[in-house]
């Protein structure tokens, strides 16, 4: 079917054009706000892909689930994220493939395995779990999420500190962590 002006293909891009120009201009206006409700955004999303995707739940969707992987991804990982992309152009100067690397290594070495363990933790407190149970759920998930992200995000972030603004950073990681955080919600939850 096509409209007035033109095929439904090149709506929906444009529509993707102004939805992304939209993005610009707010991540330039309010760099702070708009990395935060993205991050939750898609980390709630992430969460809803998991449920209806990955472990099939269709009407029977925790909602709860999902609202509590948004807060995290509004109030933990969105202001961790925006602060540590700041803290690692404070640490490591320059541009161009070398200062890539350092902070993709910085990335992979302290930011990851401590985001995955506190998001671990996270995950079990505010699901009610005790401390037996969360450890138990570290020790059984952790060793395997950090394999699969270091499958991952060593390649994504050397492009994204090589090519990417600062103030895109974020995004670009929200984009990919779409999945990474389906796989997260899921490994998170799963029995």
């Amino acid at each position: 079917m096509t409209t007035l002006n033109g095929s439904p293909e090149k709506e929906n891009m444009a529509g993707v054009r102004n939805l992304f120009r939209v993005y610009v201009n707010t991540m330039n206006k309010h760099p702070w706000k708009t990395t935060i409700i993205s991050t939750g955004v898609l980390v709630g999303a992430g969460d809803v892909i998991a449920q209806q995707a990955v472990e099939k739940k269709g009407k029977s969707h925790d909602v709860m689930r999902t609202a509590k992987m948004t807060v995290m991804g509004l109030c933990v990982l969105g202001p961790g994220l925006r602060t540590w992309y700041l803290i690692l152009d404070r640490v490591v100067k320059g541009a161009g493939t070398s200062a890539a690397v350092k902070k993709m290594l910085m990335d992979q070495t302290l930011w990851a395995p401590s985001f995955l363990a506190m998001f671990f933790c996270l995950v079990g407190a505010m699901n009610g779990k005790e401390v037996e149970e969360i450890k138990d759920k570290f020790r059984s998930d952790y060793i395997d999420a950090m394999k699969i992200n270091y499958m991952i995000w060593p390649a994504v972030q050397i492009v994204n500190f090589k090519f990417v603004p600062m103030q895109h950073r974020v995004i670009v990681v929200n984009i990919v962590a779409l999945f990474w955080n389906t796989y997260l919600a899921y490994t998170s939850h799963k029995a």
